[in-house]
């Protein structure tokens, strides 16, 4: 079997497909991964094969300009279930959504992604879930097509919400801006618009079930495996902490396409280091470059992959990201997100929260005291750390990516 992978143009989106890509190349399977040009020294470095294919984006200059608009009610789509927005509401968010977001994400790629699919001719795509122009391709070269999340299946839930309330709404008013762009861009290739060419023909879902918003769609379990890029399991890990250890740790997104942390990062820290225990800021150079000098309890470390960190500690803060999130998941560590509100952010970290497993902060809450106060909880509170341990064997019960290797073919082969 061949399968492409079409990720949108984002470091930490290709981590997520990494683990399955390596499944199905260990089973014996054709994998190409195909990305825009800037990608390709991480797919390879990843030990795959990277196929370019168009050009970058240009969306992360806007983002360091529009910082506020991670904040924006456009950007958040935790609430579009049934009964949350009505249809005038989805239409006003996909006409922006679509040529600020996903345009500018998948137009630069598509052409170029489809020749791709024409020559190489694979038998499944495995796709992003805002990464459209990969059921695009897969439409055009006769391939199976499926999603895989990096988030709660917020844009599967959008959709489903607006195709039940277009029913309801005269003829003349059924505009979808969403359907005519894939419309659009899709023409010259013969590919028309459809749910099935939106959501998949089924859905790879890393979430424990029990924090997975209601779908109808079919979906494939896998469980989340940790890729952090390059991992070295420093000498200092290899000791047992003496006391609780904390991790802190705000991901590279907001410094490398906001231009900077949510939240005041040494003030936490000063904060946090009133805790009877050990703290782990593992930033990027930037950030540590900005703390001055540190509490004696409190260690800044660069280059640390979570994956070697996480199972060490006893609670971690963090911004809200998948990878940190997850990793902390399959790892039981109690987790405080001082998130913004795009995509799923806000209801993963609500979701976590009713789960027992953490506590969620939109940054502009953030203060310092707070901050130390809900992580004391974290830490002395032992139901925290027995729901996080609940959501890891829940977890740890779902296959792994090489366990649904021959699920794929199968449901290829029947499609």
């Amino acid at each position: 079997m061949r399968v492409l992978f079409a990720g949108l143009p984002e470091k930490s989106h290709v981590y997520t497909m990494v683990p399955l890509a390596w499944a199905l190349t260990a089973a014996g399977h054709e994998v190409l991964m195909a990305n825009a040009p800037s990608l390709t020294e991480v797919v390879t470095g990843a030990g795959l094969v990277a196929a370019p294919v168009g050009s970058d984006h240009d969306l992360h200059r806007d983002m360091a300009v529009a910082r506020d608009s991670q904040d924006a009610d456009v950007a958040n789509w935790s609430h579009l279930g049934y009964g949350d927005i009505d249809h005038a509401g989805l239409v006003a968010r996909y006409r922006i959504s679509v040529p600020y977001g996903f345009a500018r994400y998948n137009d630069p790629i598509l052409d170029d992604l489809v020749a791709l699919a024409r020559d190489w001719r694979p038998d499944l795509v495995v796709r992003d879930p805002i990464a459209y122009a990969g059921g695009i391709a897969a439409r055009a070269c006769g391939a199976a097509h499926a999603r895989l999340l990096w988030c709660a299946d917020v844009y599967g839930q959008a959709r489903a919400t607006f195709v039940e309330l277009a029913r309801d709404m005269p003829e003349e008013q059924r505009v979808d801006p969403l359907a005519d762009w894939i419309d659009e861009r899709g023409r010259p290739y013969g590919v028309r618009c459809d749910e099935e060419l939106l959501n998949g023909q089924f859905t790879l879902d890393t979430l424990p079930p029990s924090l997975r918003p209601a779908s109808d769609l079919r979906t494939v379990s896998v469980r989340y495996i940790p890729y952090n890029g390059r991992a070295v399991r420093e000498q200092w890990l290899r000791e047992e902490p003496k006391r609780p250890r904390v991790c802190v740790t705000l991901g590279r997104t907001n410094t490398e396409a906001y231009g900077g942390d949510y939240v005041a990062v040494p003030d936490i820290l000063r904060s946090l280091s009133r805790l009877d225990a050990e703290i782990v800021a593992a930033l990027l150079p930037e950030q540590t470059d900005r703390l001055g000098e540190l509490p004696a309890n409190v260690r800044a470390v660069s280059g640390v992959a979570l994956s070697t960190l996480l199972p060490s500690c006893a609670a971690v803060v963090h911004h809200g990201g998948w990878g940190t999130f997850s990793t902390a998941l399959v790892n039981a560590v109690p987790q405080l997100a001082l998130s913004t509100l795009v995509a799923d952010q806000e209801l993963r970290g609500r979701s976590l929260e009713e789960a027992g497993a953490g506590f969620f902060l939109h940054h502009s809450e953030s203060d310092p005291d707070r901050v130390a106060d809900l992580a004391r909880r974290l830490l002395d509170d032992p139901s925290h750390a027995a729901a996080a341990r609940r959501l890891r064997d829940e977890s740890a019960a779902m296959p792994s990516p090489y366990d649904i290797v021959p699920d794929l073919a199968d449901l290829v082969a029947g499609d």
